[in-house]
């Protein structure tokens, strides 16, 4: 595979920021690592990371690179700071950067699919909240959505809750604007989303992880609206060792149209 650090300028950031890609390459020389690419342009996965990570920690942290290589898969790992994929109430536009420059930018600088059956979006943690808000803002632009250990009742980790967020990063993101209720409480966004436009959604948090019961509070609801989940719970917690075993699982699952 290539693998690129991409420094460029983002318009709705109105500043310089950076991602990390993946693109499949065909090689059959390499000892090891079989690369393949698929006809015509490739399909994509935008990966998310946390938030105490930037746009390098997937590939740091685990393989990522050898498990998407024989898949044909780009993936794209971008930078958001600690935003929660927001746009911010003191800070940046990062909502907008994610959901409308990003996949524009993406396109114009390398060969990748722009059908919604090629285009995956999954995320850990703060990245598993920011993929399942993208799927559930912009259904149709997606086949598939995986969150692993995600922060899926954002709204419930407020000043007032008995696990609140920083206290900072809180009032950078969302200022005291009420999420509960709004376009970033993605418990809402299932009432507010046609469940029959949703793609599939892939849902995995280990049973030690702090945010467990979020995740279930999320499975429950999701099922009851009728959405297709498919759910992973197990023994695991808030780690590496977890999300290196599980993202294995979630390309797996993956409905890649070249299998």
């Amino acid at each position: 595979m290539a693998l690129i650090h991409c420094d460029f300028f983002a318009e709705s950031l109105g500043l310089s920021t950076s991602m990390t890609v993946l693109l499949p390459q065909q090689t059959s020389t390499q000892i090891g690592l079989a690369g393949s690419t698929v006809p015509g342009d490739p399909p994509v996965l935008y990966l998310l990371h946390g938030l105490s990570d930037d746009h390098t920690i997937w590939l740091r942290r685990t393989s990522i690179e050898r498990y998407v290589a024989p898949l044909g898969l780009a993936v794209v790992m971008p930078q958001v700071g600690r935003s929660f994929y927001t746009d911010e109430e003191h800070g940046n536009r990062y909502w907008t950067f994610l959901s409308e420059e990003l996949p524009q930018v993406c396109r114009s600088f390398f060969r990748l699919s722009d059908r919604p059956a090629d285009t995956f979006v999954a995320g850990l943690s703060m990245g598993g909240y920011g993929a399942v808000k993208w799927a559930l803002r912009h259904p149709d632009r997606f086949a598939a959505v995986a969150s692993l250990s995600g922060a899926l009742d954002i709204a419930g980790r407020g000043p007032d809750s008995a696990h609140p967020l920083d206290a900072r990063v809180w009032h950078t993101v969302f200022g005291d604007r009420p999420v509960r209720g709004s376009d970033d409480d993605v418990l809402h966004l299932l009432d507010s989303t046609d469940p029959a436009r949703v793609p599939p959604l892939y849902l995995a948090c280990g049973t030690e992880d702090f945010l467990y019961e979020d995740n279930v509070r999320f499975r429950t609801a999701a099922r009851e609206r009728g959405l297709p989940v498919t759910v992973d719970f197990g023994p695991g917690d808030h780690d590496w060792a977890y999300w290196d075993a599980t993202i294995r699982d979630v390309l797996a699952w993956l409905p890649l149209s070249t299998r």
